[in-house]
């Protein structure tokens, strides 16, 4: 076995020895060799190799630097979409977690002095969501990958589509409103005009009796009892007795021509209202089975955590924000107490009711994703009474809303 021989006791000490991280003073980033101690970096500085590696940095500087860095921060982000692509974490758990690669590009070699600088230069690129709290940095990875990109693509085109199915429908109901409201308004001139043509008969007829009046026909006046007989010819009683039947025929006539109009508006009044409602409840039963998931959460409402495995923690029953929706069903939470941020499935999350008159998001249903105003609580049913306030429906009043499904806006 030869002096330098890789199983040899020295060799493997050695190995032992350079096993983990060693001193950065230490470390060649030129030559990428670690050495142990003071005097060995010393001999190593001596040595040709270092010496040609050092020409080589010296004709050009600027190149080797940048290199060096493009390189760092290539690897850095590579670990954060790997390990941290969704989360919000410190950066210092990042870079720790980076170093414990012993061939990594180490930042002393790089155009940033201090992880301050560079996690400042994360933030200005739009590389990485930075925060500045008392506890430190905290980064957010910003995914531009191009599948990520796609699926956000499909999404917003599934979200526009669904919202112009749904004007188109608003549109359509509309449309048959407006019929409805000019039947109902032809139906009220149609009655009008009967009543004219009635009113006309009744002055032709007046007419006709004062025509007959001065005619010579003579009449009697019975007051107090006292009767005056009328005398009149043979052919005048006739012809008066006649025209006397025929007035009271036309008036039953016309009083029963008036009562079906009116029984027969009436009925189509009811009728159209009936038909309407139904359309209606037809729309939302549609509304209601295409937004109806069994996923709810959204970005911007608060929720009560009911995990009783973070009871532990101090978590269990504390409100929060949701921050970000992962894959639908998975929350990011930041606590309104403690401001940590947690990961939380929707089976372990509650909803949260305002005061009367607060605002709310209906978070699943036939309104899904519309804002509204809570104007009341049903204690007994579980329910909610809301206007809502944009979009769409702006105005419209649901009266019977399941606790469920509506959620406070923070």
């Amino acid at each position: 076995m030869g002096k330098n021989d890789f199983l040899t006791p020295k060799a493997i000490a050695n190995r032992m020895k350079a096993k983990g991280l060693q001193k950065l003073r230490w470390y060649c980033q030129m030559c990428e060799k670690q050495c142990r101690d003071e005097n060995g970096f010393k001999c190593h500085c001596m040595s040709e190799s270092h010496q040609r590696q050092m020409q080589v940095f010296g004709q050009n500087p600027n190149r080797v630097v940048e290199g060096y860095s493009e390189e760092f921060e290539q690897s850095f982000l590579d670990l954060m979409r790997r390990s941290h692509r969704f989360s919000r974490i410190a950066a210092t758990v990042v870079y720790n977690e980076y170093i414990n690669d012993r061939q990594h590009i180490h930042m002393n070699s790089t155009e940033w002095a201090t992880l301050t600088e560079f996690i400042k230069y994360l933030g200005k690129t739009g590389k990485c969501k930075v925060e500045e709290t008392p506890k430190g940095w905290f980064i957010t990875y910003i995914d531009r990958d191009s599948e990520t990109l796609f699926k956000e693509r499909l999404k917003n085109k599934r979200v526009k589509s669904d919202l112009a199915e749904e004007e188109k429908q608003e549109r359509e109901i509309r449309k048959q409103i407006e019929r409805a409201s000019e039947k109902l308004n032809s139906s009220g001139e149609g009655e009008g005009s009967g009543k004219e043509t009635v009113e006309d008969d009744g002055d032709e007829r007046k007419k006709d009796e004062e025509l007959r009046l001065k005619s010579g026909v003579k009449v009697g006046f019975a007051l107090g009892g006292a009767v005056k007989q009328v005398t009149t010819t043979g052919k005048e009683r006739g012809e008066s007795s006649k025209y006397v039947f025929e007035e009271e025929e036309n008036e039953k006539h016309e009083r029963g021509e008036k009562r079906k109009k009116s029984g027969d508006s009436g009925k189509s009044e009811k009728e159209r209202r009936s038909a309407l409602d139904e359309l209606m409840k037809d729309e939302e039963k549609k509304k209601e089975r295409m937004n109806r998931k069994d996923y709810w959460l959204c970005e911007g409402i608060i929720v009560k955590v009911m995990s009783k495995a973070l009871a532990e923690k101090g978590y269990y029953k504390q409100k929060g924000v949701v921050k970000k929706v992962i894959d639908k069903y998975v929350g990011e939470i930041e606590m309104l107490d403690s401001k940590h941020v947690l990961r939380v499935n929707q089976e372990e999350l509650e909803t949260v009711l305002p005061q009367i008159g607060g605002l709310v998001k209906i978070v699943n249903g036939a309104y899904r994703g519309s804002s509204a105003k809570l104007l009341g609580v049903d204690t007994e049913k579980f329910s909610a009474k809301l206007q809502i306030g944009k979009g769409v429906y702006d105005g419209r009043v649901i009266k019977s809303i399941d606790y469920e499904d509506i959620c406070k806006l923070a």
